[in-house]
């Protein structure tokens, strides 16, 4: 099992930086590709930022590209997301998760951290 914890969030103005940490315990995190969701008020759960499958490489959802930069650390356990230039619609708590998979691709075990709340105020 990977206990995941975030931090970071925060009220902030249009504008400003925040940076999210997720810490991860138990089973090596080295052993787990990463993402960030986030899920804003009477909507669903959506992915912010990840690394492709087997690739350091990161992808990014539209609405923040540019904006966001997610990276790791995995000798301290740490999963990052760098966040500038934030906007209103940014609001929402933000999810660190972490999963494996098999040679066929599929998800064969996955964990979610508690969530940190972002708001960005205008």
């Amino acid at each position: 099992q990977v206990q995941l914890v975030e931090s970071g969030g925060g009220v902030v103005q249009a504008g400003d930086s925040l940076r999210l940490s997720c810490a991860a315990s138990g089973r090596p995190f080295s052993n787990y590709n990463a993402a960030w969701y986030r899920q804003a008020p009477g909507k669903g759960r959506e992915f912010v930022a990840g690394f492709n499958w087997g690739s350091s490489r990161p992808n990014y959802a539209d609405s923040v590209s540019g904006r966001f930069t997610i990276s790791r650390d995995n000798a301290k356990n740490t999963l990052y997301l760098q966040m500038n230039s934030l906007k209103p619609e940014d609001t929402a708590i933000y999810y660190c998760y972490a999963y494996s998979r098999n040679d066929m691709g599929r998800t064969i075990n996955d964990y979610w951290g508690q969530g940190t709340q972002v708001t960005v105020s205008s």
